[in-house]
């Protein structure tokens, strides 16, 4: 034991005397959390909108008001034909327009019914399916203030947002950004331990001292983990009180889950260590191996379940996809233990997988 120690306390040395080092573990997380939480979002804000209305009645007013009011859209123009309209389009001026028919508001109870027509530049099509989305809302939310029976078949349909009624892109973003943020830090900096051994000439001194191989891998491990895990805290705490992201799940069993996400991929890594000679190339094949693995099958960027079959059982081999559906589970849906369980047990054979994998590399290479 007092070996262990021995190994453990030269690693953290060797972590603290590289300046290098201690950016990339303390302070990269920290930049990629705030820069990415604000930068990757799916939301759309300040859209230009143009009302066409023959009539500025009382509703139509309403409408116009309650959109001006909000941060997604901008009432950029009013017209009283269609006239302008399709050069306003050409010229960028407006992104979206709201027609409204004759004597909109009068007409609202006839037989016949009121006439409305949303407009929007669809050369985004992603972009316009939700500008459509945010403008119906709002004008289904003015109309149903006018009256709440107004709608088809005389009834208004509710609609309930759970777990995300605000519907804020960073709910669904954040856990999958910490998983990104994680795996990555962890293996690339684990990935150049053995190596740097090799490097600096001080492998044969592992090679001959009597410290089992486990011991090695082990000591190798802790001081990055337990940095890791500062980490976490860091980017949790980013999460919560910059970019609003709640822990409605117990942050405990958040905490563990994070603690065994963080041991595999600090075995990833010593397992990348082990097969590469040079610290240059572990640091590039660590960083470039997981970063798209992660980006395109952990759920971050796009929703696994819309992918061919080839690719949802290819996902299964990428730890980061089995924690962001956990992190999802406990910090958004705020659900318990059991039902993360699964996650828990294939990240924990994960972790023992890659440790095993690499110990058994390490004890070839003592033969």
């Amino acid at each position: 034991m007092k070996q262990f120690f021995s190994f453990v306390k030269k690693e953290f040395y060797h972590v603290f005397r590289d300046s290098w080092t201690m950016v990339i573990l303390l302070l990269m997380p920290v930049v990629q959390m705030i820069l990415f939480g604000f930068a990757i979002s799916t939301e759309i804000r300040n859209i230009n909108v143009a009302i066409v209305a023959p009539e500025h009645d009382e509703l139509t007013k309403m409408i116009t008001d309650k959109l001006d009011a909000v941060d997604y859209f901008t009432v950029n123009g009013y017209f009283t034909s269609m006239e302008k309209l399709d050069e306003a389009f050409r010229q960028g001026d407006i992104d979206c327009a709201i027609i409204f028919g004759q004597a909109f508001e009068e007409n609202l109870y006839s037989a016949d019914g009121s006439s409305i027509c949303l407009s929007v530049d669809a050369s985004n099509s992603n972009t316009a399916t939700t500008m459509a989305m945010y403008a119906q809302s709002i004008i289904s939310d003015c109309i149903k203030e006018l009256s709440p029976y107004v709608g088809a078949a005389g009834i208004a349909p509710d609609i309930k947002m759970l777990y995300n009624p605000q519907m804020k892109s960073s709910f669904n973003f954040v856990p999958g950004l910490m998983g990104l943020i994680i795996i990555l830090i962890c293996a690339m900096m684990t990935s150049v331990s053995i190596v740097r051994e090799k490097e600096k000439g001080t492998m044969e001194l592992l090679l001959v001292s009597p410290v089992k191989p486990l011991t090695i891998v082990i000591s190798k491990m802790v001081p990055y983990m337990v940095m890791s895990f500062v980490n976490y805290l860091t980017i949790l705490l980013l999460a919560t009180t910059l970019l609003g992201v709640p822990v409605a799940g117990s942050f405990l069993t958040l905490s563990l889950l994070s603690l065994i996400y963080i041991i595999t991929a600090l075995a990833l890594g010593l397992l990348i260590s082990s097969a590469t000679q040079s610290q240059l190339v572990a640091m590039i094949g660590s960083g470039m191996v997981l970063m798209i693995p992660v980006l395109f099958f952990s759920g971050l960027l796009f929703p696994v379940e819309g992918m061919p079959k080839v690719f949802q059982y290819f996902s299964w081999i990428v730890p980061a996809r089995w924690y962001v559906t956990a992190a999802k589970k406990l910090m958004i849906q705020g659900l318990s233990f059991r039902y993360v369980l699964q996650e828990f047990i294939v990240l924990s054979s994960m972790a023992v997988l890659f440790i095993t994998i690499s110990l058994k590399s390490f004890k070839n290479r003592l033969s």
